[in-house]
């Protein structure tokens, strides 16, 4: 008898990770096809225009066919893998013989959905990524079946409240140690231990993870062995123009194609989503810098004095941190400033909250992710959620939850030893400021020219709700706030 494929074969189609995104990039499978699965199981990591994230298989079965390479582009909604539920009934007879993986271009979704009544789907659980929902069952932990056979990928297999927590921006809840587990950060049995960014990173430099000697927290290869190895041993660092190629070009995309006098990047993930969104932000958004120059000579003594402060201990404190406080003043202050222009509605909408954005630089892009209720948070919480932010940022674990709901952003360009800049709005916020680099220059002070710290702060915003009034009272403000930093107290 031949089993009826319409309830044998379910397919796993690719989520919407990102709340209103569109596609999504395979960067990696876990799984080939004939590897056994459970449900709850790592198959894939993907990357969004936001963010990496790995995909759990809702079902058990075995992995009849991955419909995509590596590094194919696909769009929501599309079937990316196929798993035979039922492996011990007959096989139907074929139509025509498929590969271990079907052409990038071959059309996805043209099997049969799978039936919520379906006798073989997993009962009382629900598919635990963002947009699909989650129940109470699926949230618990499934035990594995054994151990992963030879040469079968052997993925993490987090909780689902670990996955969901971690789409929503929240801390995962540690799972219970367990010997047949293998760690998320190693993929087969006998690698080196290395999270997936970190394996980027050592691939893009040329760097072999069996050879480091591994610093971090249960033998796991961090970011810093891997730039220590290429410190080491220089002839394996890639040429200038080569490295700066790959740090262009977003995680998992295509390999730079070099032809004679030129060199083409494929243009995807972060970089896309970065370009489309400054091109649609200005051309949509009439935009309006405004500049000024500020001595902040006392701020930068209120940052040594913070860093000797006993309740700033162990706490990163930097020019940065003053200075979102003190935006944080001159918004409170001018409260229209924090706003968003409806153009379907065509209203303004006043926002009673601050997530304050910080542009960060990372080897898959520039992401803005933003402190959530930065208004709320007194210096100390706010040191914290700005040290928490950069170092997540810069490691490649920046969820979507985190770069959604921003409303004005900072983008500290004095890092770079650049002067200021005309920053481009990220688009839905009115305003962004870009802080300049701090250097000891001549300056009138009571009368006489003294060497004094100054840098030049640049507020864009958004004419149509913000007028030149509003926009220079918020950066006269906040000049005030760092050339006389106890107005952080008096104005706060």
């Amino acid at each position: 008898m031949t089993a009826d494929t319409s309830t044998r074969y379910r397919e796993f189609k690719m989520p919407d990770v990102g709340e209103g995104l569109t596609e999504a990039e395979i960067l990696k499978w876990y799984v080939q096809p004939g590897d056994t699965v459970t449900d709850g199981q790592v198959v894939c990591e993907v990357e969004t225009a936001k963010a990496a994230v790995e995909l759990p298989i809702p079902y058990d079965g075995v992995v009849h066919e991955l419909r995509f390479e590596e590094g194919t582009t696909v769009d929501v909604g599309a079937t990316i893998i196929t798993v035979d539920v039922a492996p011990g009934s007959p096989a139907p007879e074929p139509a025509a013989a498929a590969g271990p993986v079907a052409a990038a271009g071959e059309a996805a979704g043209s099997g049969t959905p799978a039936d919520p009544a379906d006798p073989a789907a997993p009962k009382g659980r629900q598919p635990v990524l963002v947009g699909y929902g989650v129940s109470e069952a699926s949230t618990k932990r499934r035990p594995r079946r054994g151990t992963p056979v030879p040469g079968q990928a052997a993925a993490a297999e987090p909780a689902a409240a670990a996955i969901q927590a971690e789409m929503n921006g929240q801390a995962a809840p540690a799972p219970a140690p367990a010997p047949a587990l293998v760690p998320d950060t190693e993929p087969a049995p006998g690698r080196p231990l290395a999270k997936p960014p970190v394996r980027k990173l050592a691939r893009d430099l040329g760097v072999d993870l069996a050879t480091i000697t591994p610093t971090g927290p249960d033998g796991i290869i961090t970011r810093e062995d891997v730039h220590a190895a290429t410190a080491q041993a220089p002839s394996a660092v890639p040429a200038p123009e080569t490295l700066a190629a790959v740090v262009a070009a977003p995680a998992g995309a295509a390999a730079p194609v070099a032809a004679g006098r030129e060199t083409r990047i494929p243009v995807k993930g972060v970089r896309k989503a970065t370009a489309a969104a400054m091109v649609g932000s200005a051309f949509t958004a009439p935009h309006v810098t405004e500049f000024v120059t500020v001595d902040v000579t006392r701020t930068m003594k209120l940052v040594e004095e913070l860093k000797a402060d006993k309740d700033m201990a162990g706490l990163r404190v930097n020019p940065l941190l003053l200075v979102a406080k003190a935006l944080l003043v001159a918004i409170k202050r001018n409260p229209e400033i924090n706003a968003a222009w409806d153009e379907a509605a065509q209203e303004i909408v006043l926002k009673h909250y601050v997530n304050l954005g910080i542009a960060a630089a990372t080897p898959r892009g520039l992401l803005v992710p933003n402190i959530k209720d930065a208004h709320d948070k007194t210096l100390p919480q706010l040191a914290v959620a700005l040290g928490e932010l950069v170092s997540t940022a810069r490691e490649g674990r920046t969820t979507p939850a985190a770069m959604q709901g921003g409303t004005v952003t900072i983008t500290n360009v004095g890092v770079f030893g650049i002067d200021t800049g005309t920053p481009i709005l990220n688009p839905g916020e009115s305003a962004i400021l870009a802080v300049g680099a701090i250097k000891l220059q001549p300056w009138v002070h009571k009368g006489k020219v003294k060497a004094r710290q100054v840098t030049t702060l640049a507020l864009s915003f958004d004419h149509r709700l913000v007028d030149g009034e509003l926009g220079s009272r918020v950066l006269a403000d906040l000049a005030a706030v760092l050339e006389q930093p106890k107005r952080l107290i008096t104005w706060a």
